[in-house]
């Protein structure tokens, strides 16, 4: 299905300021709750997912900018995602101060918010070939994974959370402000609910030790450098343990000896012979598949001309169908002629009526005019 512009989503103007379109999310997000809409739980999940979604991308002035010009395709690269879930977007920096000031929590009506884990980021280096035409990679990540010497609890071995006294282990706390009561996130607990007397020497509380996790991710084909890849459900653990951030791959392509990329097309420098470029001919010309390929030199070819090869360049990201193929032809002057080949030459020039320099004379040949002269 179609995505609806970001703009109709919160129902705003085009120009609409950035106070109006924080203004208009806040409206929605109260409206289409999911805890708000219990008989119409379906729908409310879903618009609740597209409106922050829309607002994730015009909330972000760099995002917006990128959207007005390009659409959705200018979004690549900027770190904007699709939320897999309805938990998912309260696990997302940008809504939390949002949905603490309107009080809303998480999902099921369980009290305190359910954030989920931390998002983590991996770089991987991958060939010329590779990111053309994808490939498979298993990945040695570092994440937090739970504490062995602790059994995730983060209390020192002999001992245990407790609850914590000033939220009674719920996590928030009441505030009045003015004729309304807000929950802000408990000062003491953090929002966890339980407080840690004896903290874990080995991951000092936290209930979480740095661990190297082998992750197998498969790399599309199409991608170029610097493009992020989202691995769902790959990243830190949530504090409670119930759900995980997302994994993103960053890709680093290596530069290919032959080939220079720009984005879906190839450009490739293919030296010719004055001949070939005079007369045309039929050359072979390396491809990015591995195997040569033909392509037609017309008649009076220039160096530097452009000559391209539809459908042979890298296979779309997102799309069907592959870029093009450029050869940019360049006309090699031999320094090293036989007697033939300069004897040609030197007709042409005649025929051409231009002037050349003049034959040099070998060493014996001179040697044997100095003798006749004697």
């Amino acid at each position: 299905m179609a995505k609806r512009d970001y703009y109709d989503v919160l129902g705003v103007a085009r120009d609409a300021s950035q106070e109006e379109i924080k203004r208009a999310f806040k409206h929605l997000a109260l409206k289409w709750h999911p805890d708000r809409n219990p008989d119409n739980r379906g729908e409310a999940e879903a618009r609740f997912k597209e409106i922050a979604e829309a607002y994730e991308v015009l909330g972000d002035a760099e995002k917006r900018q990128r959207y007005d010009r390009y659409g959705r395709e200018g979004l690549r690269g900027t770190g904007f995602q699709e939320f897999a879930s309805v938990e998912d977007i309260f696990g997302f920096d940008l809504f939390a101060s949002i949905f603490e000031e309107l009080g809303l929590g998480g999902f099921g009506g369980a009290g305190r918010r359910r954030r989920r884990g931390l998002d983590i980021q991996h770089e991987v280096a991958i060939s010329f070939k590779e990111a053309c035409f994808g490939t498979n990679k298993s990945l040695d990540v570092m994440r937090r994974e739970p504490c062995p010497a602790c059994g995730s609890t983060g209390a020192q071995a002999g001992s245990a959370p407790r609850a914590c006294r000033t939220c009674g282990g719920y996590g928030q706390v009441a505030q009045r402000a003015g004729f309304f009561t807000v929950r802000a996130v408990c000062p003491e607990c953090h929002g966890r609910g339980s407080v840690i007397d004896r903290p874990c020497p080995d991951c000092a509380g936290t209930g979480r030790a740095p661990t190297v996790v082998p992750i197998d991710i498969h790399i599309p084909a199409g991608v170029d450098n610097g493009v992020r890849l989202r691995v769902a459900g790959e990243g830190e653990l949530s504090d409670d343990g119930r759900s995980r951030g997302d994994l993103y791959v960053v890709i680093r392509v290596q530069s290919h000896p032959l080939f220079e990329r720009h984005g879906d097309d190839v450009v490739c420098r293919v030296p010719i012979t004055f001949s070939q470029a005079a007369l045309g001919a039929d050359i072979e010309v390396p491809t990015i598949d591995g195997g040569p390929t033909t392509l037609r030199v017309p008649p009076g070819t220039q160096s530097g001309e452009v000559l391209t090869l539809r459908g042979q360049g890298v296979p779309r990201l997102r799309g069907r169908g592959r870029g093009d193929l450029h050869a940019i032809v360049n006309i090699v002057v031999p320094k090293r002629l036989n007697p033939r080949q300069r004897e040609l030459l030197r007709e042409l020039a005649q025929i051409e009526d231009k002037h050349v320099a003049p034959e040099r004379k070998s060493f014996f040949d001179k040697l044997k005019d100095f003798f006749t002269e004697e």
